[in-house]
């Protein structure tokens, strides 16, 4: 019989304390950490795996975008940001995208000086369009605004690692924030730390801190799940399932836009082919010539509808258009912001092009040819050993070979209205300009905000939330926490070890995502969602309990599901306060009241007070004049970046 590894410390606890604490290890997470180090502050971070490649992004990336300020780009954060606001109706992150354009290209430089590697010094693409000769610097997708960078991403997380270890920081590794732990005081919430479990050992870990910053994943294997085929069609971590929106929303933070539907991509249940592992023509593989079954090359179109003739011409902006999007969650920009593409897939059909389609890099330019595939591939999320390398083991050759592409766009797979999953830019927890939940002393970033993106979006936000938690924590104080709230999270935290003979955890989340498929799907109603409430529930109040664990790994999974559940509240409840349809939102109900849509326009928030749903509808603007909002809330970081 297999034997556990591990010292059994079930039921110990050990209590630690500092002044900033950091909730989850992966981009978001090491640069909260770092930015509070830097600024003389005790720091702990808490990661459920092992921090020096934990993360959606651990394994590596391949481009970041809205470094606005880097030497070559010729669009201005304020240009960029609203350009973005205006692409997704208004419904995007309007300060996280801000600090994400102004400060993307500080981050840059601060990576490089730990040792990742953001430029070619050593020539490979030498000569290429996307290179500069004098930086060594490599754009992507739009060549002339040239506003994302091509990074060598797998070299970033052990280059953070190395540096949180520089700056003292205390990593918990293998350790899973459970709860926050909130106090009022001078009668207002605040934030005093969070609950953890040692994964291995099962050891409770109380941190007691003066302020906390949640970094943790967005939620996932809400609507998909089985417990044969995750693998690599589920593209981030099979652990990053959103615990830190369960724990904000018992501690009572507030959300928006959780009632956003996005179809899933590269997700579990056996639906998807491996993330990037297919040719297309969006996101990493952009723009790669396509061709039909025949052999016939797929031409590439320009805003205007101009077919273009050469490969250069599909990474340039249309005459009289400054820039255009692409890349990240933006897969269909309003005209202005339209790039190059292909043809749509019903037109191809209807010209006479034959199925199926395929990459063909051979017909590329050398250096875009070797710049897709070895770097592009190679560095995005798991690419480099299970695509790059795989594939080149078994004999694929981008010289010679093409790659089918299955699906349209850069989707690896079709889904249908019922299989959803939070990708694109989804709901999350909302703030004011310094990152701060509604909750004193409480922080977010990444992919714990509202419309979130992709790494370089988590780590500008993680540094910016890291220095205003430390900055903060000069005014706060260490708590004493409340033992019985530690005692009740313990007892709830163990108990599936003293359940005999029960139910498997993966049966919990196959029952769950079965009743979102069902009551929470592409349409919905206040009958379905109602019952889809009372169901998951049930399962919760009656399933739940039945789990039965044999060690600590087990243990982690049932936490997991157990905050499945309460995302799957959030969700449901969040979806029967918006009362009519919403298009930028991808909400759809089949009892739209369309005379709420004017009070409804904004964000609809959602947050718990003394365990009663309560919710809010916020202007599209609150936040204001992007550059002077954020120029008068950070003169000493603009100062010290200048000094530098």
């Amino acid at each position: 019989m297999y034997k556990w590894p591990y010292e059994n410390k079930a039921g110990m606890q050990e209590n630690v304390s500092c002044d900033v604490l950091v909730l989850g290890g992966g981009l978001a997470g090491v640069n909260a950490a770092i930015a509070a180090a830097e600024r003389g502050k005790k720091v702990i971070l808490v990661e459920k795996g092992a921090t020096v490649r934990s993360g959606s992004a651990g394994s590596g990336f391949d481009h970041w975008e809205m470094a606005c300020t880097n030497p070559g780009c010729t669009v201005t954060p304020e240009e960029m940001t609203y350009a973005y606001i205006d692409e997704q109706d208004h419904y995007s992150n309007g300060i996280s995208h801000y600090i994400e354009c102004r400060e993307g290209y500080d981050r840059i430089l601060d990576v490089e000086s730990f040792g990742g590697k953001v430029r070619d010094t050593e020539g490979e693409f030498e000569g290429a369009e996307f290179r500069d000769p004098e930086t060594g610097f490599m754009y992507a997708y739009d060549y002339k605004s040239k506003y994302t960078m091509r990074v060598w991403g797998s070299t970033f997380k052990p280059a953070y690692y190395r540096q949180l270890k520089k700056l003292g920081v205390k990593v918990f590794d293998h350790t899973e924030a459970t709860a926050l732990m909130v106090k009022e005081i001078n009668g207002k919430k605040q934030g005093i730390g969070a609950v953890g479990m040692n994964v291995h050992t099962g050891k409770t870990i109380v941190f007691s801190s003066k302020t906390t910053v949640l970094t943790m994943s967005r939620p996932a294997r809400v609507w998909l799940f089985s417990p044969d085929t995750p693998g690599l069609c589920e593209f981030r971590p099979f652990q990053s399932i959103g615990s830190g929106h369960a724990m904000g929303y018992k501690a009572g933070v507030e959300f928006t836009m959780m009632e956003k539907s996005v179809r899933g991509e590269f997700s579990a249940a056996g639906r998807s082919y491996p993330a990037y592992g297919t040719g297309n023509n969006h996101n990493t593989w952009y723009a790669a010539t396509m061709i039909d079954s025949r052999g016939v090359e797929i031409p590439y179109v320009d805003r205007d509808g101009n077919e273009l003739k050469t490969v250069s011409e599909r990474y340039q902006p249309v005459e009289g258009q400054k820039f255009f999007l692409k890349g990240g969650v933006i897969d269909e920009p309003k005209y202005e912001y339209r790039g190059p593409e292909t043809l749509d897939f019903n037109t191809l059909i209807e010209r006479g092009y034959k199925l199926p389609f395929y990459a063909d890099l051979s017909r590329m330019p050398d250096t875009e040819r070797r710049v897709i595939w070895g770097m592009m591939v190679g560095e995005e999320g798991k690419t480099k050993i299970p695509i790059l390398k795989n594939y080149t083991d078994r004999g694929f050759d981008p010289t010679k070979h093409v790659l089918q592409s299955y699906g349209t766009g850069w989707q690896s797979a079709s889904f249908l209205d019922q299989e959803r999953q939070l990708f694109g830019a989804p709901g999350g927890i909302i703030t004011d300009w310094d990152l701060k939940t509604n909750i004193d002393g409480i922080y977010a970033a990444g992919d714990q905000l509202y419309a979130s993106d992709c790494a370089g979006h988590a780590i500008t936000t993680g540094y910016y939330a890291g220095r205003k938690a430390a900055s903060a924590s000069d005014s706060l104080n260490l708590e004493a926490f409340d033992q019985s709230f530690v005692d009740a999270e313990m007892e709830r935290l163990l108990a599936p070890l003293y359940v005999e003979n029960g139910l498997d955890w993966r049966e919990i989340n196959m029952a769950v995502a079965k009743a979102m498929q069902n009551y929470c799907g592409g349409i919905k109603n206040d009958d379905l969602l109602k019952q889809g409430l009372a169901l998951i529930e049930d399962i919760e109040a009656n399933d739940l309990p039945k789990v039965s664990c044999n060690n600590p790994h087990e243990l982690m999974r049932a936490h997991e599901v157990m905050d499945i559940i309460t995302v799957c509240k959030i969700i449901l409840n969040a979806c029967l306060i918006r009362k009519c349809d919403s298009k930028p939102l991808y909400f759809v109900r089949s009892d739209s009241d369309e005379s709420k849509a004017e009070a409804e326009t904004g964000y609809i928030t959602i947050y718990q007070e003394n365990g009663e749903v309560k919710s809010r509808v916020i202007p599209h603007d609150y936040f204001g004049d992007l550059k002077s909002e954020y120029e008068k809330r950070n003169a000493d970081y603009i100062a010290e970046r200048g000094a530098k």
